[in-house]
């Protein structure tokens, strides 16, 4: 077994090697860009080495610099995790050349994998269903179409060296065809360096299915059961479940071993995954084909640990060390139900525009949860919440960014359960834990997923994004029980609120019993959106547009997260935010404003206006109770962002006050050795 391995990858799937690897007892070597240099992975590494710049074509894809960090390090193995030169055949052939061992699957069945075209014709002769199509070059347009008309449409032309969903056009007829094979060919030239089309018959009602195959160096090939990833937006995967709810063990056992074939016509070992396109219109589920082979780990991989108990990561590093793998076919099982979710930071509010930044702040929804003697021997099951378990694999941390040069995966949020349905609760559950502030993200959209009627009977599709979302996310649906509680909730925390402030300052009634106006209320009108809720506060409940609502919330002013339950079953996690003078509430995959006034002020109209908060980017506010030490502008001075403006001494530590935008001071309102109160004006800006 090695001593030492590299990982010549970042992020969350560097942190998940590290993790077995120290299970191993094996010591780990991290390489890091400049935009890494604090990750997290860097950090849990016992030993880590720069290799340059944040551009990935300046760092982490230069082979050269992950073999000198070997050297270096005297690392005996490299784990490539996946993208980056996860599949690139030079870069496992210079490590041979090197005495490195490489921990994935052997050269030739890298290169015979890596080519669509030539894939296709491997998986042909070894028995596997193939789509029907043109496997072959296609010499221009006119052969495009007369290919095309043999097959019948509707076909997709595919750039052979394509991936990612770039180089891929779906054509219905002729016209299509003549329109867009030439675009085909210019994105695979432009994206890849390699223009060949192939065109193949485009499947009706389409479902992604892969098989997780895992072999040894000694002829052992397996199959892993399959993972369901039909839900994609783009062709980029956003949820993958295990096993699928559309394979039967029929299916399943015609597809492992069709799998099995391919991967043995190849000499394969280490894991991998073979990519199949089924036909949800065809009942029999016979109508299953080859899309591709990633010789690779996948990101989904840990659904299928979820299930089968196998560290994926353990037996790629035993099987790398030339081990025997130490279960057979008979020895795999499902037990229970795993769904991953992706965690991207992303607005799908905004039409999913990326969003980089940095994690103001980022908290997974794992504190607090323990370990379970029911979940604690399963091989990366994750952490036990009631009859299953929640796993967060991640590589980020609050106050980190998230940059530009990567991708933008947050993390990934995989439960487990005995059943699906089980499993998908448990996942909107979890997401309504997530805490990520200071960029966007996509857990609301994730939660409306799993609540969603037609995933969760399971007719999935790879349309189903946009078929289901054809005008964008505007958050889930909510239910009028989930209204109802959030009416109480938030009259709850008003009442809270303003109890704390008058007894604070003395105005609330005393044990004296005096009585008088200063009392606060319990007859609210809460204004949700453009509904309007009649509600009156109880002992343990609230009465609510003449609905009683039995339950409790454990929000106390301060708290940004808390959890609410209506005592009939319902049991929300809520994100909470006081703005201005209303409230801002997160839950179930929807953002929900509030604003709460007594029901005696309900007749003046003008106070359920919704005020328009000033705008206070021009000011330099005083963020604490503290002494200006030091101004570093004058007026008349231009700034730029970023630029230090003031220095604010508090509880014996200096406070630089930075300018947030570019401007030019118009006046200055304190002196140096002045006193400032909280929310003071420092400054002004033009």
């Amino acid at each position: 077994m090695f001593s030492k391995i590299l990982i010549a990858n970042r992020g969350e799937i560097a942190c998940r090697v590290i993790t077995t690897a120290r299970k191993m007892g094996i010591k780990t070597v991290a390489v890091y860009s400049d935009a890494d240099a604090r990750a997290p992975f860097v950090a849990m590494a016992d030993e880590a080495v720069h290799i340059g710049p944040s551009p990935a074509a300046e760092s982490y894809l230069i082979a050269d610099k992950i073999i000198a960090a070997c050297k270096q390090t005297g690392a005996e193995a490299v784990h490539p995790g996946y993208g980056f030169l996860s599949e690139r055949t030079s870069f496992a052939e210079a490590l041979a050349k090197e005495n490195i061992a490489f921990i994935g699957p052997p050269v030739g069945a890298i290169a015979a994998m890596g080519d669509k075209i030539e894939s296709k014709k491997l998986a042909k002769e070894a028995g596997v269903n193939v789509v029907p199509g043109f496997v072959g070059e296609i010499e221009d347009t006119e052969h495009a179409v007369r290919i095309s008309n043999e097959i019948g449409y509707p076909v997709m032309m595919k750039a052979s060296a394509g991936g990612g969903g770039k180089g891929m056009r779906l054509a219905y007829n002729e016209a299509d065809v003549r329109e867009g094979f030439e675009s085909v060919k210019r994105e695979g030239l432009n994206s890849f360096g390699d223009d060949r089309v192939f065109i193949e018959k485009f499947i009706l009602n389409p479902r992604h299915i892969e098989i997780q195959i895992l072999g040894d160096q000694h002829g052992n090939i397996l199959y892993l059961n399959e993972r369901e990833c039909s839900i994609q937006r783009r062709h980029q995967k956003v949820v993958e479940e295990a096993p699928s709810p559309f394979v039967t063990p029929k299916m399943r056992k015609a597809m492992g071993e069709q799998c099995v074939a391919l991967a043995r016509a190849v000499g394969y070992y280490s894991a991998g995954t073979v990519e199949l396109i089924v036909s949800g219109a065809d009942p029999t589920g016979e109508s299953f084909y080859f899309l591709e082979m990633n010789t690779r780990l996948q990101v989904e991989h840990p659904v299928t640990e979820a299930i089968t108990g196998i560290d994926l990561v353990e037996q790629m590093i035993r099987v790398a060390a030339g081990e025997r793998l130490a279960m057979t076919q008979d020895d795999i099982g499902i037990d229970g139900w795993a769904i991953e979710n992706r965690v991207y930071a992303e607005d799908p509010y905004r039409g999913f525009l990326p969003s980089t930044g940095r994690l103001v702040h980022y908290q997974p929804p794992l504190p607090g949860w323990q370990e379970d003697e029911q979940v604690a021997g399963k091989a990366r099951r994750g952490v036990a919440r009631g009859n299953g378990s929640v796993r967060v694999d991640d590589g980020v941390y609050e106050g980190g960014e998230v940059s530009r040069f990567y991708d933008p995966m947050i993390a990934k949020l995989i439960t487990w359960a005995p059943t699906r349905d089980a499993a998908a609760d448990l996942q909107i559950e979890a997401l309504d834990h997530f805490r990520i502030k200071g960029l966007g993200h996509n857990v609301d959209f994730l939660s409306a997923i799993m609540q969603h009627p037609r995933f969760r009977s399971g007719e999935l599709t790879t349309g189903f994004i946009a078929e289901e979302y054809p005008d964008g996310f505007h958050g889930a649906a909510t239910s009028e029980e989930v209204k109802r509680l959030l009416a109480a909730v938030c009259a709850g925390n008003e009442f809270t609120l303003q109890s704390r402030n008058r007894r604070i300052s003395g105005q609330l009634d005393g044990d004296d019993g005096r009585e008088g106006v200063l009392r606060v209320t319990t007859e609210w009108l809460v204004k949700l959106g453009d509904e309007r809720f009649h509600v009156t506060l109880g002992e343990g409940h609230a009465i609510v547009d003449g609905v009683k609502v039995e339950g409790t919330c454990n929000w106390q002013p301060g708290m940004t997260q808390a959890e609410a339950t209506d005592g009939a079953g319902l049991k929300l996690g809520l994100i909470v935010e006081r703005q201005g003078n209303q409230w801002k509430v997160t839950t179930r995959g929807a953002q929900h404003t509030a604003l709460v006034i007594p029901q005696r002020l309900a007749r003046h109209e003008s106070l359920m206006l919704e005020k328009v908060p000033p705008d206070l980017s021009r000011l330099l506010i005083c963020p604490m109770p503290g002494m200006l030490v030091k101004l570093h502008v004058a007026e008349g001075e231009t700034v730029q962002p970023g630029q230090p403006l003031a220095t604010v001494e508090a509880m014996k530590m200096e406070n630089i006050l930075r300018a947030e935008k570019e401007g030019v001071i118009a006046k200055i309102n304190a002196a140096e050795g002045e006193s400032l109160a909280v929310d003071a004006v420092i400054l002004e800006l033009e």
